[in-house]
């Protein structure tokens, strides 16, 4: 330095600097260091920002005014610099020589301002509008050159004249110059030209951000603005930046993928070709199989083991992929790594500092100066390495999403068995969100080891070798952690399992619950619920005990370490003295080691389940792929659209051939119908011409598109409209035309929305002959070549699908011209069709026309003669059929559905289906009986609009209710309360409040010991020190632990208490509300919204307590040691507050939003997966994938500003973290006075761990909002309408009450719901007991409303009915159930025992149940299980049969034995045979009984004593049944039409 500057001016003056209170630099320093360091960061990171603005170019930027002042004042500084360099050789012209540095500093400065200029113009041809590199490079300038502008200001107030005035004037150009330059930065250009940014119509603000605005999130501001205002709802979003989309991110991985692919395949190849030559590609239907052979045989193929194929690895190209945009955020990582030891080092600089006495006072205020910068660096760099890390996560679930759903629409069948629907949605849900929660802490893998290691070299230096006593006990404590971590785990399956269970017992209950009703069997169930939620709550104690058991090692950990550490420290050696530098710097330490000791366990474990999923993944997207070639769609050479030659086929490639020797030649435009038993091949036949199964030999060829109609139709989630144009432009006389052949009209009539209908996840609310027509109209409306029609009859009712065969498929319907291959069992076509191919076990048996195949009389002629009897008959009454539609419009018998039967449309379907089972299946009494009952099946529809309207009004209120928005209200947070006990709750919070203060305490303590040192006399009390400093901190520890469990335990009774409550009031409430509610909705209540009550309520108010608390005792402390502290406060907490308001109300939202749109990805994936035959035939490949994209980005749109709105968060809260430090260290230097080392010390150690629990509490208050929502849903649905009291004392009959059986309806009016119109009106009629009453009518007139009146699920809108003289509506509702009973239409089970089904109080002994089977015919049935009596039912009595089912109703009753008997007659599920049994025995057990019956069969009430035909809820007819026939009114129609009378 001495050579550049000459001998004159010294590099550096201690003096002048240093220990002086007006300190300055000396001008050789100046010179240099200041303004060399800018320039040397600007020629360094140069060449790199060059080569990668021409790597990435974003279109140029026009010249803006702006543009134009930057180069100016650019080219002006490089004058300025230059002036001085010119004026120096000017000097030495005029014989003043100068040192070296006066010619080298301006030459650096020049060049350098030449390149900054350089830089704008260039940033601007690229299309950068905000540029970072030179944001730093000219704040860089402005810092060094502030301190040469106060020397020269000093300089020249201390002489009389400025000696050098020309440098002195351009220093001051080049200052302003710089600033202005400066202040220019902070200001973004206009979008480049040509960008898409201009076309969006809701661009990401952050793609046109500035550099400052980028570092601190702000362009999420207004995000943040609006969300504070209203709600955010889904059109508020940003649009996602096209860096983030689907279209940009699974290209990207799927290349990397096949890249991988094809090296392992290569490798492959050139180790294999050696051993065996490949098989014939004509064999191999697959792309990316193992070469035909599965690597086991490889494996034994291969000579020398050493080439044993690699396979692709997924994991190389996930990291080609995004590996490199992830490295920038580890980059961050390790500098901020780096910069968090700073601020130790600065504590003790601090401490020291306030020892000395006599220092100038600018090292404080500079120190505290320090802190907070390296604080907020720290914030900066922090939220950039979590911004990439987050947005990695995201790009990779994208990636894996697309992948997995493009991959998912080409394996082959095989592969599809291997993997169940559900588990490929778990890859996509659980297994890539894996990934996402792993990106986030991946960079801790190395991140953790280094700050560990860090944090132990300046503790060595600070304490020596006594760290190790500490370090041993953080040793100690992970095995600790570790052990408890295992256990809590298995203790959330074990209460997982209870948790299904207990779901499952209440769905099922919800299901029956008007069985329970009727029973009044709700106090058993509620035992059994109470029983499983008991274990449940016992296995969340276990949990609680363990959770405050890590609490507290969580807690104590730091204090523990500290302890030992300090204890050995002053122990070992007499001359150690614990003074606060060594005290608080260590804590800082220890406090920052805290982090990598908990991070790392967690993140190794995260490590383990993420290489599970990545090998799950990787199985399933190596899995073998269709072969698109293996049917040839090119054909154009043969006259035949569809030619099958020797074709032989397979399912799988290890099974056996499905098909052989198939030759099929279709000629254009001809119908084939293909014929045989089941299970004969028909199907795989239609697969193998669309090329779903493997091919192993001959050829196929189809010319021409096609369309095909699976025998299951398969149905989206979409409107009907949608479903039938399936992605085709809509022609609406096309539309029209195609409705009418596909017999749909008459469906839309009935439809709420007609074709605008929502149709449900797999079509749930269309019947299934409706959806099979959909599937039809979807073929009929793409206008395909060739037709491949899987028995599409067979689910729709015989004269349906006449009419389809005539209008749609035979030869004069919708596609005569067309070639068509038709599946079918339906014999009465077969004379129309042009051939008939029939198969046998997987082999074309014959094939020709009809005429040709009735004289061969092979096995053609033998199928007719198996199937032609039943289907004569069904054919002999089609005019007849016609007719009767206008007499019956719509009250044919067969079609009761009461409006109350609101069950989802799935038993609707089953039961139509069953129905027309058991109809066809009626002895045929004649062939016009039997017409009216088949007309009758295929007439159900009209009665479903009451039905299926219901619930689409339903859905409205499902909307509307159940998101709720906005702040909540305090009131809820009082419940909790209150559940918890308000007792228990204070103590909680005073014994959180005990546990801070002993911290608070021991740390006081800490400060206290520290300080001895200062007075020398430490040897004497070392040992009341520490015992005192433990006894402290083991205080803390034991109160931590009681409070958290206490805590728990308060917690684990609010969830219970409110769960009881729940399940007491859905017992005792009325019918109406299930009728009217969705068991869905209410389910959610019993599991999301008290699963939330039970686990996540309790961990987010123990983690706000404890950050509250915390934060609570920091700004104590500091209060105590510096009390002007206090003045800041208020204005910190505004802010605070402020800005936890905006983030709360955003965040929320945001959660809400993308919660909702996650769903729609899963369900349309696993849609696509049951539907990906008809996909592929109908070549809508790409369509979907798109829709699956779209979907994705949708998700991505809401999740995307929920990271960043963590971020946007992060930095605030920590700026004001880095406040409290910077006032905490401020106050402390001007306070130096009063204060001793060690407070300064406890202060500002206490501020520097602030930042992080202010950040918590944030996010903790915001959660604690989202799931305290659940008490609030809890809450409402325990406080809906109760019926009646089970039990009233003062009115309870006599125990043998109803002797005779007498029933009086006097002036009876019910309905449903207030509002609603009445039911029945105005009833009076008297029945004796013993009588036999049947009741008939049509559909609605009120039958089954009169016996739900009987048990009062329905309760009087007048008049009164009253059983032996005592009103029913005064008595206690068991009361009077339990006195009667009912034998339902649908035989509801529950899973259980038989044993529980039958008696489940446990009322009678095993003999009479025994005997009760004998009657109902079930006693061998049931003798011939293992369990006998105790064998289980399944879920609704699945394994049972209809009939069964309806016989264990009938025990049921038997058992009960009741005066008083109701008998819906159960229309679809009984075959006659049963019927008859259930008939015989309630006439010969229930002789001397009271019956009323439902009738639908005429023929079982003939001989009843009374017939009561209700009409629109009125009394039309009473009377004995030969009365009322001869009276030839409404009842003798009925009986009239269903063959009876002639």
């Amino acid at each position: 330095m001495e050579r550049l500057c000459g001998p004159e001016l010294p590099f550096w003056v201690a003096n002048q600097t240093l220990h002086t209170d007006q300190p300055d630099l000396p001008v050789c320093f100046q010179l240099s260091v200041l303004s060399w360091v800018p320039c040397i960061y600007l020629w360094a990171v140069s060449p790199i920002y060059i080569f990668y603005l021409k790597k990435n170019n974003k279109g140029y930027i026009m010249m803006s005014i702006m543009n134009r002042f930057k180069t100016v004042f650019g080219l002006l500084l490089w004058v300025v610099c230059w002036t001085d360099l010119f004026y120096t050789f000017h000097e030495t012209q005029q014989g003043m020589s100068q040192p070296p540095i006066f010619f080298i500093t301006p030459l650096v400065l020049g060049m350098t301002m030449l390149l900054a200029t350089f830089l704008i113009q260039f940033e601007r041809l690229r299309g950068v509008q905000s540029s970072g590199i030179l944001f730093i490079f000219w704040f860089l300038s402005v810092l060094c050159a502030i301190v040469p502008f106060r020397s020269k200001i000093l300089l020249a107030s201390s002489q009389v004249e400025v000696t050098d005035t020309l440098r002195f004037t351009t220093f001051y150009f080049y200052f302003g110059l710089v600033v202005l330059e400066l202040i220019l930065c902070c200001f973004n250009e206009k979008p480049p030209l040509f960008s898409n940014v201009v076309t969006d119509p809701n661009v990401c603000p952050e793609s046109t951000a500035g550099f400052l605005s980028t570092i601190t999130f702000w362009w999420f501001t207004s995000l943040a603005v609006k969300g504070f205002k209203m709600p955010l709802e889904a059109k508020d979003l940003w649009s996602l930046n096209q860096r983030d989309s689907s279209k940009a991110m699974v290209p990207k991985l799927l290349k990397e993928w096949e890249k991988e692919q094809a090296k392992s395949k290569s490798k492959q190849n050139l180790s294999n070709d050696v051993v065996y030559s490949k098989p014939p590609p004509s064999a191999n239907n697959h792309i990316g199989g193992e070469n035909g052979t599965s690597p086991e045989e490889v494996e034994v193929l291969l000579s020398n083991p050493k080439s044993v194929p690699r396979r692709p690895s997924f994991l190389r190209s996930l990291v080609r992929a995004f590996g490199p945009y992830f490295l920038i955020g580890s980059a961050y990582k390790l500098l901020q790594d780096v910069i968090t030891f700073v601020n130790p080092q600065l504590l003790r600089m601090l401490i020291s500092f306030i020892k000395q006495k006599g220092v100038p006072d600018w090292w404080g205020y500079s120190l505290a100066f320090l802190m907070f910068f390296t604080a907020f660096l720290q914030t900066l760099i922090l939220h950039q390495h979590f911004q990439y890390c987050f947005i990695t996560g995201m790009h990779v679930r994208t990636a894996l999403i697309g992948a997995i759903y493009r991959k998912s629409l080409v394996i082959t069948n095989a592969a599809k068995r291997s993997s169940t629907v559900g588990e490929v949605v778990n890859l996509m849900s659980v297994d890539a969100q894996r990934f996402v929660d792993l990106t986030t802490f991946l960079n801790m893998l190395w991140s953790a080891p280094l700050q560990i290691m860090l944090a132990l070299y300046f503790l060595w230096q600070n304490l020596g070798p006594s760290v190790l006593a500490g370090v041993a006990v953080m040793i100690l404590l992970i095995p600790f952690n570790a052990v408890i971590a295992m256990k809590s785990r298995a203790y959330q399956v074990e209460q997982m399992q209870h948790k299904d269970s207990r779901i499952k017992l209440m769905n099922e209950i919800l299901n029956g619950i008007k069985v329970l009703k009727l029973y009044a069997w709700e106090n058993s169930f509620k035992e059994k619920v109470l029983a499983i939620r008991q274990k449940e709550l016992n296995v969340l104690k276990k949990a609680a005990y363990l959770g405050a058991l890590s609490t507290m090692a969580w807690t104590s950990a730091p204090f523990l370490v500290a302890l030992t550490t300090f204890a050995v420290y002053v122990t070992v050696d007499k001359n150690n003295i614990l003074d606060a530098e060594k005290a608080f710097v260590s804590l800082a330490l220890f406090n920052i080691l805290r982090f990598p000791l908990n991070m790392l366990p967690q993140v190794i474990s995260s490590l383990v389940q993420t290489s599970v999923s990545l090998k799950r993944i990787q199985n399933f997207l190596s899995h073998d792929e269709l072969d698109p070639n293996s049917v040839d769609r090119k054909n154009t050479a043969s006259d035949f659209s569809v030619s099958v030659v020797n074709g032989k086929f397979t399912w799988a490639k290890e099974d056996s051939p499905v098909l052989r020797d198939i030759n099929v030649l279709v000629p254009q435009g001809s119908l084939l119908a293909v014929v045989g038993h089941v299970g004969c091949g028909k199907s795989s036949l239609i697969s193998a011409l669309l090329g779903e199964m493997e091919k192993l030999e001959g050829d196929v060829s189809i010319r021409g598109s096609v369309a095909y109609v699976p025998q299951q139709a398969w149905i989206q989630n979409a409107t009907l409209r949608d479903n039938i144009l399936f992605g085709n432009a809509y022609n609406e006389q096309k539309y029209g035309c195609v409705l009418e052949a596909c017999a749909l009209t008459p469906d839309l009539e009935v439809l709420p929305g007609g074709d605008m209908t929502e149709i449900g996840e797999k079509g749930i609310n269309l019947s299934g002959g409706q959806r099979q027509r959909v599937g039809l109209a979807r073929a009929l409306y793409s206008d395909a070549d060739v037709y491949l029609l899987d028995d599409p009859l067979s689910a729709v009712d015989a004269h349906v699908s006449k009419h389809i065969f005539d209008n749609l498929i035979g030869p004069e319907g919708a596609l005569k011209g067309k070639t068509r291959i038709l599946v079918t069992h339906g014999i009465s076509y077969l004379p129309q069709v042009d051939n008939i191919m029939v198969m046998v076990d997987g082999r074309v048996s014959e094939m020709g026309s009809y005429q040709e195949l009735l004289k061969q009389n092979g096995a053609f002629a033998e199928f007719l003669r198996n199937y032609a009897l039943e289907d004569i008959i069904e054919d002999e009454a089609p005019e007849e059929m016609i007719n009767d539609e206008d007499l019956f419009p719509e009250d044919t018998l067969s079609n009761h559905i009461d409006m109350v039967d609101t069950e989802p449309g799935i038993n609707e379907a089953k039961r139509k289906f069953i129905r027309q089972i058991s109809i066809i299946s009626a002895d045929g009494e004649t062939p016009r009986s039997r017409s009216v009952r088949r007309h009758g099946c295929s007439q159900r529809k009209h009665p479903e609009p009451q039905e299926k309207k219901q619930p689409q009004e339903m859905e409205k209120l499902i909307q509307a209710e159940t998101t709720e928005t906005g702040r909540v209200k305090l009131k809820v947070y009082l419940e909790y309360a209150k559940a918890v006990g308000l007792l228990l709750s204070v103590l909680i919070c005073i014994l959180y409040g005990c546990q801070s203060a002993a911290a608070i305490g021991a740390n006081i303590w800490l400060s206290e010991w520290t300080n001895d040192a200062l007075k020398n006399h430490t040897e004497d009390n070392v040992n009341m020190r520490v015992g005192v400093y433990a006894a402290l901190g083991i205080t803390q520890g034991v109160l931590v632990m009681i409070s958290s469990f206490t805590l728990a335990m308060g917690n684990i009774g609010a969830a219970r208490k409110l769960h009881h409550n729940l399940l007491a009031n859905k017992l005792h409430t009325v019918q109406s509300f299930y009728d009217t509610t969705p068991i869905g909705r209410i389910l959610n209540r019993f599991s999301k919204d008290i699963f939330v009550i039970d686990e996540s309520l309790p961990s987010t108010v123990l983690m706000f307590l404890f950050t509250f608390f915390v934060s609570l005792s920091t700004m104590i402390v500091i209060i105590s040691s510096t009390p002007i502290f206090a003045v800041v406060i208020a204005p910190l907490a505004f802010v605070y507050i402020f800005v936890q308001r905006f983030y709360v109300a955003t965040s929320r939202q945001l959660k809400r939003l993308e919660s909702v749109s996650r769903s729609p990805i899963y369900s349309h994936f696993s849609e696509t997966i049951t539907g990906s035959s008809v996909i592929r035939a109908f070549g809508r490949h790409s369509a979907f994938v798109c829709m699956s994209d779209m979907k994705v980005d949708e998700n991505q749109k809401s999740y995307y500003p929920g990271i960043v709105s963590n971020r946007w968060l992060g930095v605030r809260i920590e700026f004001i973290g880095n406040c409290i430090v910077l006032f905490a260290a401020l106050f402390a230097v001007t306070g130096k006075n009063d204060l001793s080392p060690g407070l300064v010390g406890l202060s500002v150690s206490y501020a520097l761990q602030v930042t992080m629990s202010l950040n918590w509490m944030v996010r903790m208050t915001s959660d604690l909002e989202n799931n305290i929502v659940a008490v609030e849903r809890v809450k409402e649905y325990s406080e809906t309408e109760t019926e009646a009291p089970w039990e009233i004392e003062e009115k309870k009959p006599n125990p043998d009450w109803p002797m005779q059986g007498n029933v009086d309806f006097h002036n009876y009016s019910v309905r449903y719901r207030e509002g609603l119109d009445l039911v029945l009106k105005n009833l009076t009629l008297s029945v004796k007991g013993g009588e036999k009453v049947g009741i008939v009518g049509r559909t609605g007139a009120g039958k089954s409303s009169m016996t739900l009146c009987l048990f009062r699920l329905l309760e009087a809108a007048e008049g009164e009915i009253s059983i032996d003289d005592i009103k029913i509506s005064e008595i206690g509702l068991h009361d009077l159930r339990s006195k009667l009973t009912i034998i339902p239409q649908e035989p509801v089970l529950f899973s259980g025992t038989l044993r529980m089904n039958l008696d489940p109080f446990e009322k009678y002994s095993d003999d009479e149940v025994w005997k009760v089977l004998e009657h109902s015919h079930l006693r061998k049935f049931v003798s011939n299980q293992p369990a006998k009596l105790e064998m289980e039912c399944s879920e609704g009595g699945e394994n049972l049969s209809v009939g069964q089912r309806q016989l264990v109703c009938l025990a049921r009753a038997l058992l009960r034995k009741t005066r008083i008997l109701v008998l819906d007659e159960a229309t679809a599920a009984v075959d006659l045979e049963t019927d008859d049994l259930i008939q015989s025995t309630i006439r010969t057990q229930f002789e001397d009984c009271t019956v009323f019956t439902i009738a639908h069969r005429l023929n079982t009430i003939m001989d009843y004593t009374r017939v009561l035909v209700l009409d629109k809820g009125q009394i039309a007819e009473f009377d004995t049944p030969s009365n009322l026939i001869s009276q030839r009114g409404i009842f003798y129609g009925m009986a009239k039409d269903a063959g009876l009378v002639s």
